[in-house]
Parts: C-alpha cells; structure tokens; sequence
C-alpha cells in the first residue's frame, strides 16, 4: 500500500500522508507553517468538535442538511455526521490537529482541518470510502454549512475558554480557597508581628493574615467567574462579515442554545454580529481577569515564602511542606518550590496577557481579527496554568502546611511597633523617642515603660496587651 494518497482542492492536487484522517487544505497549511511545532491545544479542538455538532443538529433541524443543496445527505448520513463530531469533541482525533498554531490569522486552516476530520470519520461511519475522490459527505458543503472560519473560529475559543475556566480553574481555586480559610480559622489563636514596607507593624493573628490571603483567592473565584462571563456572546451566525450571508436568520441562535445546554453554559447568540466578528475585545476583557487572578496567586505564593523563610535566620512563622532537596551543593538546604513554581506560572500568565491584548488591538481591522489562533492559545494555556499551578500549590504546599507558634510570640515581644499602644497615653512624639531608645538599647518597649515608670503597671500591662491590638479599641 502507497505511503501517500492524492487529494484535490481548489488549488490543484496535493499529496498527503495515505491513513491521516484530514485533507489537501490541512496538508498545505501544514507545509506553509512549519513554525513552532505547536497545535491548537486539544480543550480548542474538542470545542470545535462541539461546535460542529451544535451546527449540524440545527442545519439538520433547519431541513439544510436533507434538503436542496449540492448533494442531500441521507438520515444514516447526517446521524453518522452528527457521531462524527462528537468523537472530534471527545477527543478521539486529536492526532489529526497538526496545523501549527501560528497559521492564518482567522484560524481558516483549523477549521478545515475539522471539517476535513469530520467528513472522512463521517463517510467511514456511514459505511463508504473515505479516501474516494468524490466524497458523498463534504468538508465544506455538509460540515462546515452555514458557517464561515470568521465565525465559527471565535466561537470556538470562546466556548473552549469558558468550559476550562468552569471545568479547571475555579474548582482549582475554590479548593485552594476552602485550605487556606480552614487554617485561618485554626490559626485565629496564634499570635504574630505584622509587618508593612517589610517593617515591623502592629501584631495580629495568624488567623486574620491567612484570611486576609483566603480572601484574595475568594474573590479570584470571582473574577474567573467574570471571565467566563465576559466570553458568553458568541459569534456563531456572522458567517463571513456578520451579515450572515449563507445561512439561516434562526442557526445562531438554535446553536448557541444547543451549546449552553450541553456546556451548562449561558451561551448567547452574539448581540451584534459585526462586533462580534471583527473585534475580540471579550477575550481581551476574559483574560484580563485571569490576570488579575495571577497576580493574586502570585502575591499568595509569594507571602508564604517570605513567611516561611529560613528555618533560622528567616522569619519562619509558618513551616512549609518539604517537598524535595533544594541544593546540589547545600546540603539539607530546602527550598519554597511550590510557592516558586505558582509564582512562574503568574508570571506566564501576565505575560500571555500583553499578547492578547496586543493580537485584540492590532488583529481587528474592519470585519475581521486576524490574530485569533495565537489569542485563543495564549488564554487557554493561561486557564490551564493557573488551575495546574493552583492545584499542585494547594496540595503540594497548603494542605501540610503548618504554623510555627513559638517564632511568632517572640517576634510579638520584641517588635518596637508595640509602643503605637501608647501613642493614646503618651502623644506621638514622645512614643517615638521611647520606640528609638528601645532600638537603641536593645530593650523591649514594655522593658523601658517599666524602668522608667512611665505609667503605673496595671496601665503598662493594658497598653501593651498584644491582642487588644488586634481589634479595634
């Protein structure tokens, strides 16, 4: 059997690989970009997939796929269309996808690369011969009917972005979020110094400082929901300009509602199609709260590496997880890997930031953005990242976690930030000397206050009482 076979499209015959399941315009996409050696990422291909099938079911409901055209298909013929999409969405292809992602701006190349999947796996399903040269089931007239690359593309990435947001990143954060509030809440006894510019500050608990970071991720849950909502408009039904040319008034809408329900999405048929066309501002706005959420891991990760820096001559208040040698020439040095590698991860991210806004301002020229394959990579890495990264974080470093109570109190003790108790009693400036004489000499505020009988002891023991500052007066 020949290693290749011959296929023809509108610019002439080709050779391509004999078994692969796609066609000529894959294979000469494959040729033309020989770049990174990078493929759409398989959560874009199996969206995709979806989105084919969603678009068959409501030509087929619309009477398009049996009905006049340049070849009917048969009821066998559409159920094993339908099939044919289906196992693209589930994955079973993804072998098929080699198109580089740095490829023709609107995605083209990728989208025939599904409809030519989808068409071969289809005629197969249907019993007839895939590699014939008349194909009874046809990439552009059956699979990609009443759609254009223009906006079937975008409303790809916008429903592969939205189900990775909602199927990865915000379980990874609600998990990470669920640790870090249960230690604060075990915490909320553990007395500590805080600390601003990096400065010795007022005490607190431990419990209110790993709450005020439980927070923070409980708002990036927040914000991830934001930026799935900023995705729910889709294009679907702009066809080529958003005019809708070649298609019904109705298949936006019907497919759009075929992919909230099967996503448990609330995907929108786009509101304007010109808009939803030319411009990929939502994507834009998406991924701009992915990277607020990285910056939030990032000052997370980051918080509890200076914390449980050390063991000695850090500050050492919690006590991270060992999770492997830190020096191939320190022994027993260990080192904050897993708040390293989230911190890594943020730093990606807020970088795939700047190239999705750049491809978002300088992609969209009149009806078109021509930058969408490296825009819909970039976010779906991002999502991907953050959930992996998140995940690894909380298990790896969060659950095992614990505090390091004795480091705490004496850190309380010895902070000169206790005398801003006295400030009520003593006046700024005289509680500032008294703070700087006890630098000086090496004593504790409560250790001067006494010497110097500057309140009577009942007075001395309240002012300084360290937990009435961890509360207002």
């Amino acid at each position: 059997m020949a290693d290749y076979r011959v296929e023809r499209d509108s610019m002439g015959e080709l050779r391509l690989p004999a078994n692969v399941y796609y066609g000529a315009q894959t294979q000469r996409a494959v040729e033309n970009f020989p770049i990174s050696g990078q493929h759409l990422p398989p959560e874009l291909i199996h969206a995709l997939g979806l989105v084919k099938w969603a678009a068959a079911v409501a030509n087929r409901d619309l009477g398009r796929l049996t009905g006049s055209g340049r070849r009917p298909l048969s009821p066998s013929e559409v159920e094993a269309l339908l099939r044919a999409c289906r196992e693209v969405c589930d994955g079973r292809f993804d072998d098929q996808f080699p198109v580089d992602v740095f490829q023709t701006g609107s995605g083209t190349s990728s989208n025939m690369n599904a409809n030519e999947v989808i068409a071969n796996r289809a005629i197969e399903l249907a019993g007839g011969d895939r590699l014939a040269v008349d194909k009874p089931i046809d990439p552009n007239d059956h699979v990609n009917l009443g759609q254009s690359t223009n906006d079937v593309f975008p409303t790809a990435i916008h429903v592969a972005v939205a189900v990775a947001i909602k199927q990865q990143l915000i379980p990874a954060l609600s998990r990470c979020h669920e640790v870090l509030d249960k230690k604060a809440t075990q915490w909320q006894g553990i007395l500590k110094i805080g600390r601003t510019h990096l400065a010795d500050a007022t005490p607190l608990s431990l419990g209110q400082e790993i709450g005020g970071l439980a927070r923070q991720v409980q708002l990036a849950i927040q914000r991830a929901g934001r930026a799935q909502e900023a995705v729910r408009e889709l294009p679907v039904g702009g066809t080529a300009v958003g005019t809708g040319i070649n298609t019904s008034p109705e298949f936006g809408r019907r497919v759009a509602e075929l992919l909230a329900r099967e996503t448990g999405l609330p995907f929108v048929e786009a509101l304007d199609h010109f808009e939803a066309n030319a411009q990929r501002d939502g994507l834009v706005e998406c991924h701009g709260q992915l990277r607020c959420v990285a910056v939030t891991l990032f000052s997370v990760a980051n918080n509890l590496r200076w914390l449980g820096s050390g063991p000695r001559c850090g500050f050492h208040e919690i006590k991270l997880p060992d999770r492997q040698p830190g020096s191939s020439i320190m022994p027993g040095k260990v080192n904050p890997v897993m708040c390293e590698s989230l911190m890594q991860v943020a730093a990606r991210v807020i970088g795939n930031d700047q190239t999705i806004a750049f491809a978002g301002a300088a992609g969209g020229q009149f009806q078109l953005n021509v930058m969408m394959p490296v825009m819909g990579c970039a976010a779906l890495e991002s999502v991907r990242l953050l959930a992996c990264g998140t995940r690894a974080f909380t298990e790896f470093c969060l659950v095992d976690m614990e505090p390091d109570a004795e480091a705490c109190h004496a850190a309380v003790e010895k902070s000169l930030a206790l005398a801003t108790a006295l400030t009520p009693y003593l006046g700024y400036q005289a509680t500032a000397a008294l703070a700087k004489e006890a630098l000086q000499s090496g004593k504790t505020i409560r250790e001067l206050c006494r010497e110097k009988q500057i309140l009577p002891e009942e007075q001395i023991e309240a002012a300084l009482d360290p937990w009435r500052m961890t509360r207002p007066a």
